[in-house]
């Protein structure tokens, strides 16, 4: 008598499949309140995304004073500073114009002028430089690590702001003569 298959399925062979469906997602650990990889990687981009606009807010905070204390590197800093509030304002989970400049608190004496970081900026304009370079070099530094951790966009848009970052420090420190 040749092989023929049923029509259609029987009752205990859908119950059966019906129970069998449910034991297998039980044994697998399959449960409603279980954490996704997605769910835990929000929570991380935030805060990683909060701390990296921290970070800029004192960079750009840096930039302020330091231009603060030696008006004549005011158009020096100006593009790297604008750059630094876009990078500021990319990294944000809420979408904001970037911050101005803060209004000149040293009147433009050259006088050390504290940063907001509570580093106070050096009194002359190629230190003054430098040591924004090396802040803008350090926190490219700490972008670049903060990579290996970050998920797929946030690692993408922390890898293009640690690399103008380096720029940036590049650019502070290349021309020294153009502190005057």
């Amino acid at each position: 008598m040749p092989w023929t298959l049923p029509s259609r399925p029987s009752r205990r062979s859908l119950l059966a499949g019906t129970a069998g469906a449910a034991g297998a997602a039980l044994l697998t650990g399959c449960s409603v309140g279980r954490a996704t990889d997605a769910a835990l990687t929000i929570p991380l981009e935030r805060r990683m995304r909060e701390s990296a606009v921290r970070d800029s807010t004192r960079l750009l905070e840096r930039y302020d004073a330091t231009a603060a204390a030696h008006p004549a590197l005011s158009a020096r800093l100006a593009p790297l500073r604008a750059a630094v509030a876009a990078h500021t304002a990319a990294l944000s989970l809420t979408p904001s114009a970037p911050p101005s400049p803060s209004p000149s608190r040293s009147g433009g004496t050259g006088a050390a002028a504290p940063a907001a970081s509570g580093e106070p900026v050096p009194p002359a304009p190629a230190e003054a430089l430098t040591a924004l370079a090396d802040a803008e070099r350090s926190l490219s530094e700490s972008r670049t690590i903060d990579l290996a951790g970050a998920p797929g966009e946030l690692a993408r848009l922390l890898a293009s702001v640690a690399a103008c970052g380096a720029v940036h420090a590049y650019l502070l420190t290349s021309n020294p003569g153009a502190t005057s």
